[in-house]
């Protein structure tokens, strides 16, 4: 049997419990430990972790308080935001606290627990982005039966089918492997994987590896083949189609199939690089990959949907300007509240010095007018102050 690899940061009684989390492969720890690095890399992290949060929890929100939005496409893309949130909560704060820490150690149920939220982060995103082509399928090739193949209850009950399904096939995942004796603790990852840990185990782990490969050739083909039926018939649709057919094809498929895309290689260089050899390539660069499908995917999503769908972007941009007239409202009301707009002396065309508004003295308090300048006044009451307006006569 290998014996255990020694962690020089933990404690004999706490080196079985711990794993050591370094970067994939050159013997260069990715979690940098110089503080001039530290202080370049975290900001960054803390930015993206503020952007994805901040514009899918938006457009959860915009979806889910507008009653236009509550159709199958958007119920869809919820769904999808607030997975979206799962994967980042499940890889952005472990990334701060192990570029903080001068051991870069998680205990094994915190390495379990992240395993499970990134494998259900994957597998909803995949099933989900799959059945999104198949919305997409009826709505361009069916559209009169649209609304009774895809009602309100058959896209819930579908999306709960998703998430239900995802978190019991991750759970018999990790079940297989918690029982399996380790003999080593070390991970060649930035963050904790299920292929990584099932490589240390001492004992046979034939019966994990089979169930990997019956999910593997049943959902996941059937996922793939789905999508690539349904594209093809979209594109059949595009080309026999009129303009408009391909311009409507085109503004509803290009988000979902470029969020598709962008998933599917982040996915398929993870995927690769966990199981085969890939020492050949940069290291810095097979960390960014190892990566990517957990950090760009987040990002790119909400960008993808919230500026290409015409609904959503209208609504955003609608709400934005609400707001913005009502902090401009909220300020005039106190400026006037406090003795009216900030006043400039305005001097008329020809030279007189006498002003052409006046907000003070007996004119504008309503009291005796004294003298009366050539050409009349007239006074304008404004809601919580009133104007008195000097006029000069016109010449023919």
């Amino acid at each position: 049997m290998r014996q255990p690899v020694p962690v020089e940061a933990a404690t004999a009684d706490d080196r079985e419990k711990l794993l050591f989390i370094m970067d994939t492969g050159s013997g260069r720890r990715f979690f940098v430990d110089s503080g001039s690095q530290k202080s370049l890399i975290l900001p960054v992290i803390k930015d993206m972790l503020a952007e994805v949060l901040g514009a899918n929890v938006l457009l959860i929100v915009v979806i889910c308080m507008n009653r236009s939005l509550h159709e199958p496409m958007y119920m869809f893309l919820c769904s999808l935001f607030v997975n979206e949130l799962l994967g980042s909560t499940g890889l952005f704060p472990f990334l701060l606290v192990q570029i903080l820490s001068d051991a870069h150690i998680v205990s094994v149920p915190l390495c379990l627990l992240q395993i499970y939220c990134l494998y259900l982060y994957g597998n909803v995103e995949y099933y989900t982005l799959g059945v999104m082509s198949y919305d997409r399928y009826v709505a361009i090739c069916f559209p009169l039966q649209y609304n009774t193949r895809m009602t309100c209850g058959k896209v819930a009950k579908i999306i709960s089918g998703i998430w239900l399904y995802s978190a019991l096939y991750v759970g018999v995942s990790i079940s297989l492997t918690i029982p399996l004796p380790l003999c080593g603790n070390i991970i060649n990852k930035v963050y904790c994987d299920y292929y990584p840990i099932a490589k240390l185990a001492c004992s046979d782990s034939t019966a994990s590896k089979i169930y990997e490969l019956v999910y593997l050739f049943t959902i996941t083909f059937s996922i793939v083949f789905l999508i690539l039926f349904t594209y093809m018939k979209i594109l059949k649709v595009c080309l026999c189609g009129s303009k408009q057919t391909r311009q409507k094809a085109i503004s509803t498929c290009a988000p979902h199939l470029a969020s598709l895309l962008n998933f599917s290689f982040g996915a398929f260089f993870e995927l690769t690089q966990t199981r085969f050899n890939m020492s050949h390539l940069p290291n810095m660069l097979r960390v960014f990959l190892s990566i990517y499908w957990l950090i760009c995917t987040p990002l790119l999503n909400p960008l993808l949907y919230g500026l290409n769908m015409s609904k959503i972007r209208n609504i955003c941009i609608g709400k934005l300007l609400s707001c913005n007239a009502g902090v401009f409202s909220l300020h005039r009301d106190a400026v006037l509240l406090g003795g009216g707009w900030p006043r400039s002396p305005r001097r008329p065309v020809g030279g007189s010095s006498r002003p052409l508004l006046n907000t003070s003295g007996p004119l504008a308090t309503g009291s005796s007018p004294g003298r009366v300048p050539r050409g009349g006044t007239g006074t304008v009451r404004t809601g919580l102050y009133q104007m008195s307006l000097f006029t000069t006569p016109k010449t023919f």
